[in-house]
């Protein structure tokens, strides 16, 4: 290889490291300037992504590209403390707290992983968006599956910092919010905070052994 062509690359592969922060810096600020609905059609295009390439993406590629779109669209930490609701939140230490957010979190992002898998035509579409009391909104949304049936995803969104983030999911109406609330209050009073953390890790391991 001459000279000249060595300088070049070099001079090209630096210019590629320089700009990688510039990049990160400027995903990190559409991110933040995101309205609802574009948050929303952020998560499910990332989603139809993942069923497209889902058997060459296998669970850990799915997972691992879903992981800073899950990061980004939800607000976990809201979410899980709303859940367990302010006087057992209040029971936990910081070392219990932090475990019980980052164990959702990765919770929340396996669910994605296991249960949207492969593509047969599935599509997203956003229905409306509306106002909500308590600086809320909601995005309504439909997936239509292969077989013409339909699925009702409406999301409920709140601002953190300047950044839209999803802090409910309702499945036909059925709250996600609610059902884990049950769920997780339940064992949390029988069992105790161990037994709610090993629930969850059981959770993740299923999703990967037997992704839906």
């Amino acid at each position: 290889m001459k000279a000249k062509q060595t300088v070049n690359i070099l001079e090209w592969c630096l210019m590629l490291v320089m700009l990688l922060p510039i990049s990160a810096a400027l995903s990190a600020a559409e991110s933040e300037t995101r309205n609802p609905e574009q948050v929303i059609q952020y998560l499910q295009s990332s989603l139809l992504h993942v069923m497209q390439d889902g058997e060459k993406l296998g669970y850990d590629g799915r997972y691992k590209y879903l992981e800073p779109v899950i990061d980004q669209s939800h607000d976990v930490d809201l979410i899980i403390k709303t859940i367990l609701g302010a006087t057992y939140w209040s029971q936990l230490d910081a070392t219990q707290q932090n475990l019980m957010v980052e164990t959702f979190r990765q919770l929340s992002i396996a669910t994605y992983a296991g249960r949207f898998t492969h593509h047969e035509g599935e599509q997203f579409r956003i229905i409306e968006q509306r106002d909500l009391p308590r600086d809320q909104v909601l995005v309504r949304s439909q997936l239509t599956q292969s077989d013409g049936g339909t699925v009702n995803f409406d999301y409920v969104l709140h601002q953190d910092q300047g950044q839209w983030r999803i802090t409910n999911i309702l499945f036909d109406g059925v709250s996600d919010l609610a059902i884990k609330r049950g769920e997780y209050r339940a064992i949390l009073q029988r069992s105790g905070f161990q037994a709610l953390i090993d629930m969850l890790k059981e959770k993740i391991a299923s999703t990967r052994l037997n992704p839906q």
